[in-house]
């Protein structure tokens, strides 16, 4: 893989996602709260923001927000359900994760859950299109062409989550992925990326 640092597009991408995200945390605030209050009263255990350490660029540790879609043990119980992982690399998937709330199914139907890391975006530790970020176990198995994937900022989205058969791409295509963004990441690329994961956004929400 090829790397090129490109200073004039990281410059509007950095503006981009400043102002986007600082945007979208001002206009939809009464969402986040209404969100947070739906989850809390739903559960009635814990608190409706779940805070991972996550690997960003350059191997750097950061604090990842996301509302909670899963019960408040489901770290504990994620030991127990190795067995059942369905992923072909460090990343565990499995289908109808028991650990998963009702709520939480809805968020993530809707990829709802996801938007606290619009302060993670505004903090510059992610962007809106990058290498979905990973857990700091799963870096420990990567490969040294995995490890590429930590050149650029971690987004909100990428090749591999605008594709709406994510589920069934190994993890090898999946890092292969990842490496194509970095080489054809461009203004034009990220706009491309933004709109095609609405889109698959959209078409899930509504069934087809």
């Amino acid at each position: 893989m090829q790397y090129k640092k490109k200073p004039f597009y990281s410059f509007i991408k950095r503006a981009f996602d400043l102002i986007v995200s600082l945007i979208f945390l001002i206009v939809f605030s009464e969402l986040y709260l209404i969100l947070a209050i739906i989850i809390a009263v739903s559960d009635g255990k814990g608190k409706p923001f779940f805070v991972q350490e996550r690997v960003g660029m350059n191997g750097k540790h950061f604090r990842l927000y996301k509302f909670r879609t899963m019960c408040v043990d489901a770290e504990a119980k994620k030991e127990e359900l190795m067995k059942f992982n369905e992923a072909d690399g460090p990343a565990f998937k499995m289908k109808d994760d028991p650990r998963i709330t009702p709520i939480g199914k809805f968020l993530r139907a809707t990829n709802l859950d996801e938007l606290p890391q619009m302060l993670n975006i505004l903090f510059g530790q992610m962007s809106f299109v990058g290498p979905r970020p990973p857990l700091p176990n799963e870096v420990e198995q990567y490969s040294e062409s995995d490890k590429l994937r930590l050149l650029v900022k971690p987004g909100l989205t990428c090749y591999w989550q605008a594709s709406r058969n994510r589920n069934d791409i190994s993890f090898a295509d999946w890092m292969a992925m990842d490496r194509k963004y970095i080489e054809d990441r461009s203004i034009w690329v990220d706009l491309k990326l933004i709109f095609k994961t609405i889109g698959v956004v959209l078409k899930h929400r509504d069934g087809r």
